[in-house]
């Protein structure tokens, strides 16, 4: 006689595949049984009780089952655009994280502000606190930033947030973030969320990239 081959995963009994739901469908049945049999015989169950009992965990039911079909579904979006992500690693990514400063000059995107008469470019350090303002051009565009404080000297080195405020006769009427370029070191998924990770540990969303270059 052949032997039997083991028993697999694949093979069990469509019992032992039964999902939770169903399972706990049948339990429920069994309790709605019980609940018929032993009613007060002088003041019985009404059968729209019933129904509503049945229609609520039916309701349930079905909202479980919706979310565990979204929940696999943004599964596979995350792991399509993990996919896609990958390729993005090595190139450089224009947004307005932090900038890595390294005391080497760092080419910004300044934006333009309307009716501005002037434009001011604010930098903060990673605990928030200003540590230079320096006029730049009103009309926006590239500009070649050199991290210097109020004196001229280099900043220390580090991450540092820029801003650009632009004024009106001494009234500050906008501020705007500044947007740069850096290297992509790192793609990866934290908290659901897809992000990447930029020279010197910046850490941005990847829907905050708004352009992309080779080095």
């Amino acid at each position: 006689m052949d032997a039997i081959p083991p028993t697999s995963a694949a093979t069990r009994s469509p019992a032992a595949a039964k999902p939770a739901l169903t399972s706990d469908f049948n339990t429920f049945l069994r309790m709605l049984t019980t609940q018929m049999q032993n009613q007060d015989p002088l003041n019985p169950i009404e059968s729209a009780d019933y129904a509503v009992q049945l229609a609520t965990f039916s309701g349930v039911e079905q909202q479980v089952k919706a979310n565990t079909l979204l929940s696999q579904m943004s599964a596979q979006f995350n792991l399509l655009g993990m996919a896609q992500l990958s390729g993005w690693v090595g190139q450089e990514a224009q947004s307005s994280a932090p900038v890595h400063f390294d005391r080497t000059p760092v080419t910004l995107t300044l934006p333009s502000v309307p009716g501005a008469d002037r434009a001011v470019l604010v930098i903060r350090d990673a605990a928030g606190n200003l540590v230079a303002r320096e006029d730049v051009p009103p009309a926006g565009g590239p500009y070649q930033w050199l991290g210097a404080d109020p004196s001229g000297s280099p900043l220390p080195q580090g991450l540092y947030d820029l801003t650009l405020e632009g004024e009106q006769d001494g009234t500050v009427i906008a501020t705007a973030p500044v947007s740069h370029y850096a290297r992509i070191e790192e793609a990866r998924r934290s908290d659901g969320n897809l992000m990447l990770i930029l020279r010197g540990g910046v850490q941005v969303p990847a829907d905050r990239i708004t352009a992309l270059r080779m080095p």
